[in-house]
């Protein structure tokens, strides 16, 4: 039985031990950078790209203490003794998460309880004694609660860690029981072989870490064993000082102290990596970085605040305000920009400075607009829409001025940029167009003096724009406009 679990264990070690020695290392750093900073078509999880160690071989040595049975090794209330036994463990870890990981667990160990101390050889009239060895081997979860558990905010390195442990396997044992009497004997009272129905168990408890150095950690354990098993603690059915051994399951408390070896050159193991480390690393590192950034690199040639490479007017007369495309601003859409203009809020001809000319047959300073002037300034459209932007209504506001104060009257043009069939360009545009007189005639323009007309794709702003993919997107939208034109 002891030699069947002992090589099974040893069988499994031996190649885990040999596989888990990678030799990738990253230098030392406050946050270790767990990952490959490789091409990212390469998994981080791959043993060529990983930056972390996750297998580890672990063991201890401990002391079993027989409770909730017929016979403890505890004693309450000065009744009995306590017995001591010990035991011993051997492991193989596999993190599979910084906050999960997998153990192979072989135990070995041989409790003592009961009234007299089986090791003594000598005869008692006290009560009844036992002894159990026990041979188990088993597969644990392991749960890192430090790590599941970590606050987002703590970003220092951290060297306690406490774990959760549970899981089943395959129990054998021997137990053995000495009764009171004249005369020392001893029996074997139950053997369970292992890999059997009858052998299953099962454990769990809790560790506390402490990470001694990079690859060794010491760990203090405590585990409790489910045997499922009434006759785990050699009391075999009989009734000892008034008790009859009713226990549906005779179990196991096991204490112990034990270190793990981290298997791997890397900078740190799995379980002692924090993923947030990776953020923090990335963020020292670019705070070693100096970054420029380069604005305006084409310059600005007309030195109107307006970078060159947004820039819609790259000759603006020095002086002149601009709007955010670097176009010298036209506040009364009269062809005059402010600079030059002297009536900046009136319109008026370019030859009169942007000023009405003054009536004088009338006798009077009031002032008329004449039709000196073909053509007003329009406005633009979002792609494939002939809805009005609220960011064009002053534009068309001084429009309604404009031609009211005009004795002409004016056709209102639609236009398109080149994007889709040329039919349904046409319609486009006529929509613009009624959409703009429409607007016109409700703010007061007398509907007389406006006719709306659809040029489609025809009359382009930038005819190189065609198609609309050789020009940028500010050139196409100001082909998709209305305009007006005196008649």
């Amino acid at each position: 039985m002891k030699l069947d679990l002992k090589m099974i264990a040893l069988a499994l070690v031996i190649p885990v031990a040999a596989f888990a020695q990678d030799s990738v290392s990253v230098p030392s750093g406050k946050y270790p950078n767990a990952y490959t900073s490789g091409s990212a078509n390469v998994s981080p999880f791959t043993q060529e790209s990983k930056r972390f160690n996750d297998w580890a071989i672990s063991a201890g040595v401990g002391v079993p203490l027989m409770q909730s049975s017929d016979l403890t090794s505890i004693k309450g209330f000065g009744a009995g003794k306590n017995l001591f036994g010990w035991s011993a463990y051997l492991s193989v870890d596999k993190a599979i998460t910084h906050a999960f990981g997998l153990k192979l667990q072989y135990d070995k160990g041989e409790s003592r309880q009961g009234f007299v101390n089986t090791k003594d050889h000598v005869a008692t009239t006290e009560g009844a004694g036992a002894r159990t060895q026990y041979d188990a081997i088993s597969l644990l979860g392991d749960i890192n609660f430090s790590n599941l558990l970590r606050r987002v905010d703590n970003h220092s390195p951290f060297r306690w860690a406490l774990h959760g442990y549970a899981g089943v396997g395959s129990l054998a044992y021997r137990a053995y029981r000495q009764d009171p009497g004249p005369v020392y004997n001893q029996s074997l009272i139950t053997e369970v072989k292992p890999f059997k129905l009858g052998s299953l168990f099962a454990q769990a408890g809790a560790g506390l870490k402490y990470r001694a150095t990079k690859s060794l950690d010491i760990e203090t354990r405590m585990m409790y064993l489910v045997s499922g098993d009434d006759t785990f603690d050699g009391a075999g059915g009989a009734t000892y000082n008034g008790k009859v051994n009713d226990n549906p399951s005779d179990n196991l408390i096991n204490i112990t102290l034990g270190a793990t070896l981290n298997l791997g050159k890397h900078e740190s193991h799995l379980f002692w990596h924090d993923p947030l480390q990776e953020i923090y690393y990335k963020l020292d590192v670019l705070a070693d970085k100096n970054v420029d950034v380069e604005v305006c690199k084409k310059g600005d040639a007309d030195n109107d605040g307006v970078c060159d490479d947004w820039d819609r007017q790259l000759d603006t007369p020095a002086g002149a305000r601009v709007d955010g495309a670097g176009v010298a601003l036209d506040t009364d859409l009269d062809g005059v920009i402010d600079l030059y203009d002297k009536c900046v809020t009136v319109p008026g001809p370019v030859e009169n400075n942007g000023c009405p000319y003054s009536n004088a047959n009338s006798g009077n300073t009031s002032s008329t607009v004449t039709d000196n002037t073909s053509v007003l300034q329009g406005i633009e459209f979002d792609l494939d829409s002939d809805k009005i932007l609220p960011s064009n209504t002053p534009i068309l506001n001084n429009a309604v001025n404009y031609i009211n104060s005009s004795a002409g009257s004016y056709r209102v043009i639609g236009a398109t940029d080149t994007r889709a069939s040329e039919a349904y360009n046409q319609k486009l545009s006529e929509r613009r167009a009624n959409s703009v007189k429409n607007y016109l005639i409700q703010n007061g323009v007398n509907s007389d003096k406006l006719e709306a007309i659809g040029h489609g794709k025809k009359d382009l702003k930038y005819p190189e724009c065609n198609p609309a993919t050789k020009c940028p997107e500010w050139k196409n939208r100001a082909n998709r406009r209305v305009y007006f034109e005196a008649k």
